[in-house]
């Protein structure tokens, strides 16, 4: 490759970078609807090579998917709604309880009593407002309403989201090999077999890391979910679901879990009698994804390190919004293959080994 293709190749990357950044605020129902066809995509192959069509393995796939989105929505939403209500609810008295009780202890404790008034904390006042608001905070679904009842132009985006990412969806399983066919055929030759390479390994990435992974955090807030409600955990679901949700990073889902459940159950008894309870769900719900839930589903092809993955989401975040954070871990995927290539390259290179 010249000097000239180098420059032509850097000047067509950064320009799709630069319209992806002035198009970014319009391209989350595109992203959402691209994630769903790529998750998809193997059940339609795998429909499609038992002798059905490609359009009938693509609506059998669709309806999966959105029964089981709609159901799971129609069950869980009134469920988390009426438990961060509750939450809410107990806020005041747990205040009253930490001001009365456990906060005298802590300044006798500490020698602070005395000094209590320099810090400047009205408890009273923080009491009094939540136990004034908190059916306003936890109505969820009120909240929604009302705020996007403020704006049209929100109430039409809301819509025309909701409307555009199944139907985009839908033709992105359809016309998902075709896509990708489309691509390679516009790939110049010299490099294209170095490209197809560089994908396949991107490719089993994302699928080891995307797929499996979503499939053991809802196994995992599944388990810490029913876990905790045998252990008699009111939260339960909310607490479960939280664990499972930040359990894409390894054991991180496992601490704030855990540290959620404990405050959580001392809101609920002021006591801390379900700390053994707790501690062997999450011990339990930890055993059975390092020894049958990683190994199963995700396997050992990730690459992706607990940190960069944490790294990748804040700076597509903070580059991006949420377009960002639903870019970060395909992106991050595809560069840490990119730097595993530039390594092997480098270290076959004879500026490796130059004496």
């Amino acid at each position: 490759m010249s000097d000239s293709q180098k420059w032509m190749l850097l000047s067509i990357v950064l320009l799709i970078g630069w319209i992806f950044y002035l198009l970014s605020p319009i391209l989350m129902p595109f992203l959402v609807a691209a994630f769903l066809g790529y998750l998809g995509d193997p059940l339609v192959d795998k429909l499609e090579l038992r002798k059905l069509s490609r359009s009938l393995s693509v609506t059998i796939v669709f309806i999966t998917f959105s029964l089981f989105i709609f159901i799971m929505l129609i069950f869980l939403l009134p469920l988390l709604e009426h438990q961060i209500m509750s939450l809410l609810s107990k806020l005041p008295a747990f205040i009253n309880y930490m001001q009365l009780d456990i906060l005298p202890k802590i300044l006798n404790f500490t020698g602070l009593a005395e000094k209590n008034s320099a810090y400047g904390v009205d408890i009273v006042l923080i009491k009094k407002a939540i136990g004034e608001n908190w059916r306003d905070i936890g109505g969820i679904v009120g909240y929604l309403v009302n705020s996007i009842s403020t704006s049209g132009l929100l109430i039409m985006a809301w819509l025309s989201n909701l409307v555009l990412i199944p139907v985009i969806a839908f033709y992105f399983m359809r016309d998902w090999d075709i896509m990708i066919a489309k691509i390679d055929h516009l790939l110049p030759r010299h490099i294209e077999p170095l490209i197809v390479k560089l994908a396949k390994e991107s490719d089993e990435v994302l699928a080891s890391f995307m797929r499996g992974q979503l499939l053991v955090m809802s196994s995992l807030a599944t388990i810490y979910s029913i876990a905790l409600w045998i252990a008699g955990l009111e939260f339960a679901l909310l607490v479960g679901l939280l664990a499972g949700l930040v359990s894409f990073v390894p054991y991180l889902g496992f601490i704030v879990g855990i540290v959620v459940a404990i405050i959580a159950a001392f809101m609920q008894f002021h006591d801390f009698s379900l700390l053994i309870p707790i501690a062997i769900a999450f011990g339990f719900g930890q055993l059975i994804e390092s020894l049958l839930l990683t190994p199963l589903l995700v396997g050992d092809r990730i690459g992706l390190h607990p940190v960069a993955v944490i790294f990748a989401i804040l700076v597509g975040g903070q580059l991006f919004g949420f377009v960002g954070v639903l870019i970060a871990l395909p992106v991050s995927a595809v560069v840490m293959v990119l730097l595993r290539h530039i390594y092997q390259t480098y270290v076959t290179s004879g500026l490796y080994e130059i004496r």
